[in-house]
């Protein structure tokens, strides 16, 4: 290999909470010869990421800068309350922003979450992350509304989360730079889409043997039916030409 030759492979950019780990399986099963690489980022840099060529794509949460970005939106995720389990919250199955009004919510500068107005009684300062929100809350300094896969992955055994019933949906979208719509990113698209490996926008599938045309089918048809020359049909017909016997003509009977 000449050093201008570059191995094949794919750099997949991933935003806290979301897990590729399924996707990832499929690609290593479909394209075992190119290493996919997981590059995690924070939520508020992903775009950058993508658009400076740190990674061929990468799972993002919208809303989002997607200037010279394409996005496939791919599911939403529920918005909940994380709450100290002894919080009057606790007790129930879900609430409303309403029901938060005289608590103090606390709103970190990497929350994703498009709100109109956010709810409950804004905390003297902004926390810097998600992270260091989740430590204020199991200090008792205040409540944080996140996805629930935020919630999951920072997870305490002091803290519980429950679900807000008129809260934004964080929505979850597979991202690559509009001019770098690769090969290799076609295939990781498939793949998140749940297509087969044989599906008909595979790239490494075989193309089907061509069809024969209705007027080629009828030629074959009808040359196999054709007699060959010089044989003709086993029945013989009682009009034209001279190929039916003449019969034999019996003697006149007299008249008495």
């Amino acid at each position: 290999m000449t050093g201008s030759e570059v191995t094949p492979s794919f750099r997949l950019a991933y935003v806290p909470g979301v897990t590729p780990a399924k996707w990832v399986r499929i690609w290593n099963e479909r394209l075992p010869d190119i290493p996919l690489t997981l590059i995690p980022v924070p939520a508020a840099e992903a775009s950058d990421l993508l658009r400076d060529g740190g990674a061929d794509a990468g799972f993002v949460r919208l809303p989002t800068d997607r200037t010279d970005l394409s996005a496939i939106p791919l599911y939403a995720e529920t918005t909940v309350v994380v709450v100290p389990k002894e919080h009057l919250v606790a007790a129930v199955d879900e609430v409303s922003a309403e029901d938060l009004a005289d608590d103090i919510v606390l709103h970190p500068l990497d929350d994703t979450l498009d709100w109109e107005h956010l709810p409950g009684r804004p905390a003297i300062e902004r926390p810097a992350t998600t992270a260091d929100a989740v430590e204020l809350v199991a200090a008792g300094v205040g409540l944080l509304l996140v996805p629930q896969s935020l919630a999951r992955l920072h997870h305490r055994r002091d803290l519980t989360y429950r679900t807000v019933t008129d809260a934004p949906e964080s929505r979850v979208a597979l991202s690559w730079r509009e001019d770098e719509t690769t090969d290799l990113v076609e295939d990781f698209i498939g793949i998140v889409r749940g297509r087969t490996a044989n599906s008909s926008r595979g790239r490494s599938q075989t193309p089907p043997e061509p069809k024969a045309s209705k007027a080629k089918r009828s030629d074959a048809s009808g040359a196999r039916r054709k007699p060959a020359a010089g044989k003709t049909s086993g029945k013989s017909t009682r009009s034209g030409g001279g190929g039916a016997k003449p019969g034999k003509r019996g003697k006149p009977r007299r008249r008495s």
